[in-house]
């Protein structure tokens, strides 16, 4: 999460405050141990204020996962150069990605981890920022590849490439996550190669 733009309307403002105030605390203490009362410490705002906002912890944090998710979509968008080939640009791009997803290893954890535990709602965010991603491959690539890339082969990358992130989360690697690089290269290429 970036710092509150200063040109924003109040409630926009107070919005963008309690997203870093769930990050910072759940950065913290983790998901399960972050109460609302430290949300809004963290935030400088006032329990009232959180309600004006989202219902429940839940609601909060599927919003802060589809912002941070956005941030790392924007850092994927902005690591690629449209005149150059997409090949060429893959490393920079997962290096971009990953370097991101390494600066906050608690709240990479919570985002990928928790959000599955929200039950259908916390699934309902992730396939919308899945689809997100899947439509920014699907548009980078397909511009140059004959034939095009299909949706369902697209999914199938991100799906491996959100494998990789959880197993380094499980056996405490988020610190090192450039280090999947090279394996998030080979998947893409692997899938992406051109068939005659």
């Amino acid at each position: 999460m970036t710092q509150t733009p200063p040109d924003l309307d109040s409630a926009t403002r107070h919005r963008h405050r309690l997203l870093e105030g769930m990050a910072h605390a759940v950065a913290a203490k983790g998901y399960a141990e972050t109460t609302i009362a430290d949300i809004v410490r963290e935030a400088a705002v006032s329990r009232r204020t959180f309600y004006e906002h989202f219902a429940t912890k839940a609601e909060c944090l599927i919003a802060l996962y589809e912002a941070a998710s956005h941030n790392a979509l924007n850092v994927l968008r902005d690591s690629l150069n449209p005149e150059r080939d997409w090949q060429e640009q893959v490393e920079k791009a997962m290096s971009a990605y990953f370097g991101c997803l390494a600066q906050n290893p608690m709240l990479v954890r919570t985002l990928f981890i928790e959000i599955l535990g929200l039950g259908p709602d916390g699934l309902a965010a992730r396939r919308r920022v899945n689809d997100e991603i899947t439509d920014f491959m699907l548009t980078v690539i397909n511009r140059d590849r004959k034939p095009p890339l299909s949706r369902d082969m697209a999914m199938a990358i991100i799906g491996g490439i959100n494998e990789l992130v959880l197993h380094a989360i499980e056996t405490g690697r988020v610190e090192s996550l450039v280090r999947l690089v090279k394996s998030a290269v080979e998947l893409v290429r692997a899938v992406t190669q051109q068939r005659g």
